[in-house]
């Protein structure tokens, strides 16, 4: 029997309650399958688990865990066969109506069965509007104030900044940062760019936030050193491109889930992993994996009217990149003044684990990487 823990979801994370059980006693689970939402200061986060075999011994709903706490036993499947009747059954999964934790909380406040309602949000989810369209009729109490809402998402805003506050205080206290920037002319990616977006319905064009965050993981191939963890004292290097993309919720505070293998990706394939992790995190559906592994952090406020940015390092990463706004500006081309768009581009590095070197090599290779943007 193995005891399946409370995941840490970050430096900032010590503790959870499970709000919801997606599998009962007795049921068999495999790897990778979400089995619970814990709800914690980021917000709802769906669990997979790692293991194989019969899971019993759940822990209670709504009890403060700590990290590390036992959520559930585990038995392998030699050791413990499934009853014909829980063999037989189907699985809770296949039939559980995907709910937002809005919603949930919203519905519970009305008296509704939220598992009863059409969802019109991303897989079929339920979502608060659903909701809100289920009870329509103007007798019940609306959630009009920014304080209600947050609460009914289920993020405590003031425990979030909280727990931002101190693992940036952390990160300042403990972290050697050093930092650069560079200015990188965008104007050949921003022709190709336009040019694939013109040929191609709106539901299939592409991002410029995209194409930065591709040339990043490309960068990255060639300077590995700064993609990974320090921890026990010495660099550790990622196990594959795993980059936390930095998204502002709407009720307030920050969350940098990870979108996987991005080197790997094509540009269309980034801007779907971008559109979906984007959604979910919003409506709270982030999946435990893609919060305990990024490797490096991209924060781009471009879109926010920011010119530059220097970010902090979220410990245990070894360094930020940032991206700020693309500007048309005064550029030196051939020997001649000329309009170009040019974007900022930012690195806060760890100087335990690299140095200006190589943090100045980074910056150049994504610089270049957006010189030839149809390689991308």
């Amino acid at each position: 029997m193995t005891e399946f823990l409370m995941p840490s979801l970050g430096a900032d994370m010590e503790t959870g309650q499970v709000v919801e059980w997606l599998v009962k006693a007795g049921d068999r689970v495999k790897p990778g399958d979400v089995v619970a939402v814990i709800e914690t200061h980021k917000g709802a986060i769906e669990v997979e688990i790692f293991l194989d075999g019969v899971i019993n011994q759940l822990a209670p709903l709504d009890k403060v865990l700590p990290v590390g706490a036992v959520l559930a036993q585990v038995t392998p499947d030699q050791q413990a066969p499934v009853p014909a009747t829980v063999a037989a059954a189907t699985p809770k999964t296949t039939l559980r109506v995907r709910v937002s934790p809005a919603a949930r909380h919203r519905a519970a406040a009305l008296g509704l069965d939220p598992d009863s309602l059409s969802g019109t949000g991303p897989q079929a989810a339920v979502t608060l509007a659903d909701v809100n369209q289920a009870a329509a009729g103007g007798q019940l109490p609306a959630l009009g104030d920014a304080a209600a809402q947050t609460k009914s998402r289920g993020i405590d805003t003031t425990q979030m900044r909280q727990a931002i506050a101190a693992a940036m205080s952390r990160s300042k206290r403990e972290i050697p940062h050093y930092y650069l920037s560079e200015t990188i002319d965008f104007s050949v990616a921003n022709d190709w760019l336009s040019s694939w977006n013109a040929a191609r319905p709106p539901a299939q064009r592409l991002l410029s936030a995209v194409l930065l965050l591709k040339a990043a993981a490309l960068a990255l191939r060639e300077v590995p050193q700064l993609n990974g963890f320090f921890a026990q004292g010495a660099f550790q290097a990622g196990q594959g491109i795993h980059i936390g993309w930095a998204i502002t919720l709407r009720g307030g505070g920050l969350v940098a889930p990870a979108i996987h293998d991005v080197d790997q990706k094509s540009l269309p394939e980034l801007m779907h992993a971008v559109r979906d992790v984007v959604q979910r995190a919003r409506l709270g559906r982030l999946r435990s994996s893609e919060m305990t592994d990024p490797t490096i952090t991209i924060t781009n406020l471009g879109d926010r009217g920011v010119e530059a940015v220097l970010g902090v390092i979220y410990p245990p990463q070894v360094a930020i990149v940032g991206y700020g706004r693309i500007l048309a500006r005064p550029w030196v081309v051939n020997g001649q003044v000329t309009a170009r768009q040019l974007v900022n581009a930012s690195l806060a590095a760890d100087h335990r684990a690299s140095d200006g070197h190589l943090g100045g090599l980074l910056l150049t290779t994504i610089g270049r990487a957006l010189q030839s943007p149809q390689t991308l």
